[in-house]
């Protein structure tokens, strides 16, 4: 915004001068706003008591130890410094999870040439998703590379642990097909292991909305980045 004020005579200047003040604080204000609104939300739980009154801000995602496609073990120290999208499946699943994997490709394939992104998916059926099935699973997929997309396994109570940490749902139920119910959530995880959106990956206008977010918080964090190296 630009301002062309003119003064002929005191009276005018004192008024030029007010109407120029009372703007600086909305022109602030409005660049504040926007400064905020290229900020994803932090979501999650709170699972911790509070140490203060001001501590109001979810957990951070807890530290987890799983087994990926390649036999490799990963843990929250495998994405330091990484945004990673996560979801739960199983390799036997009969219904949603061809369709979620189908969108979670969709996303991959957006952010496969940025290495500061990466992909997690946990099996909910570690007693028949091996390490072989794992990898063939990935393969079929197209995906030649763990450490872009982590395919992993850990005992079921790990497991769905850390569905309900991601703000989704996973359990055994032996009145559905495959012999587990699961959402079809993805959860956006920021370098800091907190929630910055969580997205319907049945629903396309949903994983579009995840791809806009991506950049947003890819900014962020290059942000966050250069004012720690000054």
């Amino acid at each position: 915004m630009s301002f062309n004020l003119r003064f002929s005579w005191g009276r005018a200047a004192v008024a030029g001068l007010l109407a120029f003040g009372s703007l600086l604080p909305t022109a602030c204000t409005d660049a504040n706003q926007a400064k905020v609104a290229e900020r994803l939300p932090i979501q999650g739980l709170k699972r911790s008591a509070p140490t203060s009154p001001a501590d109001t801000l979810p957990d951070p995602v807890p530290a987890f130890r799983l087994t990926n496609q390649d036999g490799q073990v990963i843990t929250n120290q495998t994405f330091a410094g990484k945004v990673y999208v996560t979801d739960f499946f199983f390799a036997s699943c009969p219904s949603i999870c061809p369709k979620m994997q189908s969108e979670m490709l969709r996303v991959y394939e957006q952010f496969k040439g940025n290495p500061n992104v990466l992909f997690l998916s946990h099996t909910i059926d570690p007693a028949h998703d091996s390490i072989p099935v794992l990898k063939d699973y990935a393969q079929r997929l197209g995906i030649r590379d763990a450490s872009r997309w982590h395919f992993a396994t850990a005992p079921h109570d790990t497991v769905f642990a850390l569905a309900r940490a991601y703000m989704t749902a996973a359990q055994k139920d032996s009145t559905v097909a495959g012999g587990f119910a699961h959402s079809g959530a993805f959860a956006l995880v920021d370098s800091r292991r907190r929630i910055r959106g969580v997205y319907d990956g049945m629903e396309k206008d949903q994983v579009d909305q995840l791809i806009r977010d991506l950049p947003i918080l890819l900014k962020e964090e290059a942000e966050t980045r250069q004012t720690a190296a000054r």
